[in-house]
């Protein structure tokens, strides 16, 4: 499980740190993709087969279904760490979170996204509050 949020900067060669709290999580290996939102989603292998496998069970002709394949498999890549457990961000996946310098690694759950601080800064801010509507939907799902 992938909790809290870690503030670390990009090197010059685009390469960003994996806090410690997230390594052992992550496993040997892992796969780094497109998230929402302008941020990276970062999955360990046994939760990206899990979508996957789920993904391979669509209709794989329905337009929505090519469009999520394209989107989320399409600019994947696999991560591979250094031994400081600094991995190379591919440049389309810099580009799509908008990564310069400074990054935010946040645990939500199964999963790691990776934000540039300023997409973080903005988007936490204005989500801030747990509006009410949120909280109706979380029930309705069990939550």
């Amino acid at each position: 499980m992938f909790l809290g949020e870690y503030i670390h900067t990009t090197d010059a060669k685009g390469r960003v740190i994996i806090p410690a709290k997230f390594r052992a999580g992550l496993g040997e290996r892992f796969f780094i993709t497109k998230g929402f939102d302008k941020c990276l989603f970062v999955f360990p292998e046994r939760e990206w087969r899990t979508i996957y496998d789920k993904v391979k069970e669509l209709p794989m002709m329905d337009e929505d279904v090519i469009r999520f394949s394209r989107f989320f498999f399409g600019g994947a890549m696999e991560g591979d760490p250094d031994a400081q457990f600094r991995v190379m961000l591919a440049a389309n996946l810099r580009s799509h979170a908008q990564i310069k310098k400074e990054v935010v690694s946040v645990g939500v759950s199964s999963r790691i996204e990776i934000w540039s601080k300023e997409n973080w800064d903005a988007y936490s801010g204005a989500s801030n509050e747990f509006d009410a509507a949120l909280a109706e939907k979380m029930a309705l799902l069990g939550i």
